[in-house]
């Protein structure tokens, strides 16, 4: 494991900064290189950076245009080579991928909480389940075959909800970790 930390990225206080969930996900990931690889919900961009700085081919995504065009001038200043786009989920994603990473809204939060940009990054609904079932529900079109999704989830989503979602599926825990108010654990969702 390769990670560099985080000097000399750009932030923007529209756009979710790398924090304790981004480090995990980071520090579970295995990257071979030249595979392809597919991050929605990039933010800052710093791990479709390392993602790209491990050897792979990314295509990042977010439905923010501020994280968008963070990303890609923070893979300038890293020297990653990175396909950035704005999209919601998978609607401006062409292509399949050996592997797709979201680092999930996953905080419950009424519906009217919600106001702006940032908070799309860190809120899940009333369950903290956000896009993460219709995310499921179309991976396979856009997984190569053998392809796995690879999700930070948190002890404060609904759990009965998030295993429904994962019921059928293949789930390792790749990594975990506790903190006072919540544990977070990056599982590896295989499909069928």
């Amino acid at each position: 494991m390769k990670f560099r930390g985080y000097d000399g990225y750009l932030d923007d206080p529209d756009v979710y900064p790398p924090c304790d969930d981004s480090i995990l996900l980071i520090r579970s990931l295995e990257i071979v290189p030249g595979m392809d690889v597919l991050e929605v919900g990039c933010g800052s961009g710093v791990v479709s950076i390392h993602a790209a700085l491990e050897g792979a081919r990314v295509t990042s995504v977010d439905i923010n245009p501020k994280a968008v065009a963070l990303t890609r001038a923070n893979a300038e200043r890293m020297g990653a080579e990175l396909d950035v786009r704005e999209s919601d989920l998978f609607s401006n994603v062409e292509g399949r991928f050996d592997l797709i990473l979201f680092n999930l809204p996953y905080l419950p939060v009424e519906e009217g909480e919600v106001g702006g940009l940032i908070e799309k990054a860190w809120a899940g609904g009333p369950d903290g389940m956000g896009p993460f079932p219709e995310l499921v529900e179309r991976c396979p079109e856009h997984l190569k075959e053998g392809g796995k999704l690879v999700v930070v989830v948190s002890s404060l989503m609904d759990q009965e909800a998030l295993a429904g979602v994962l019921d059928g599926h293949s789930v390792r825990i790749l990594g975990e970790d506790s903190y006072f108010f919540e544990k977070l654990r990056v599982l590896e969702i295989g499909f069928p």
